[in-house]
């Protein structure tokens, strides 16, 4: 009896919004996309679905080990690759006093 996976999607999560740094933003996690799509229930008014992949997220310390378990499972992936941060000069709060700024003074 053949059982049919899905697609995976295989990426690095991005930093959380209410972070600085790139702390638990490490490593990669393999996720299946949706086989079917959420439905109205009448009676609750709650919206489900009776796709039971959608609740797994497997973590991976590598690239390579969640590729590798994809292949060894037989899932069809996708691979997101991250893109690259722009790196940002850090603000120092004497500069908004300095003596020459060519901003406008906006407080």
């Amino acid at each position: 009896m053949a059982q049919h996976k899905g697609l995976a999607r295989i990426f690095q999560p991005p930093k959380s919004a209410m972070q600085s740094g790139r702390g638990r933003a490490q490593g990669w996690v393999l996720e299946y996309a949706p086989s079917e799509a959420k439905v109205l229930d009448a009676l609750t008014g709650w919206v489900g679905s009776g796709d039971m992949n959608r609740q797994v997220h497997l973590a991976f310390d590598t690239r390579e080990q969640a590729l590798a378990y994809a292949q060894a499972q037989g899932i069809a992936y996708e691979v997101e690759t991250p893109a690259k941060g722009v790196a940002m000069k850090p603000k120092v709060y004497a500069d908004n006093f300095r003596f020459g700024r060519i901003e406008n003074w906006s407080h």
